[in-house]
């Protein structure tokens, strides 16, 4: 099994920043891909950020130049740094992780239970 644990959510005001992390733990032969997603009361859930295994970064314009997207392989963790926050970017984020659970087993998409970004204006 392949669990992913969230953390690093909270309040915080309009031009703040905050740092998720995520973390990937149990039957994994090798990581792939890397993100975070989020997905606002009413809205469908949205990418955010991916990183790839080899370190390739994309993001969702509505971000570019406010978020940054890492990953600590030897943890088997990714980040996600945010500032200068805007309440529109209020929601619950999600990270998604491509895992190869056992060498010669296809890979699979997990995801995280989510964690919840409020931004006060």
């Amino acid at each position: 099994q392949v669990q992913l644990a969230e953390s690093g959510g909270g309040l915080v005001q309009a031009g703040g920043s905050l740092t998720l992390s995520c973390v990937a733990s149990g039957s994994i032969f090798r990581i792939n891909a890397m993100g975070w997603y989020r997905q606002a009361p009413g809205k469908q859930r949205e990418l955010v950020a991916t990183i790839t295994s080899g370190g390739n970064t994309n993001y969702a314009d509505s971000v570019k130049g406010r978020f940054t997207i890492s990953r600590d392989n030897a943890k088997k963790m990714v980040y996600l740094q945010m500032s200068s926050l805007k309440p529109e970017d209020t929601a619950a984020y999600y990270c998604n992780v491509a895992i190869v659970p056992r060498a010669l087993s296809g890979q699979r998409d997990y995801w995280g239970q989510g964690t919840q970004v409020t931004v006060s204006s």
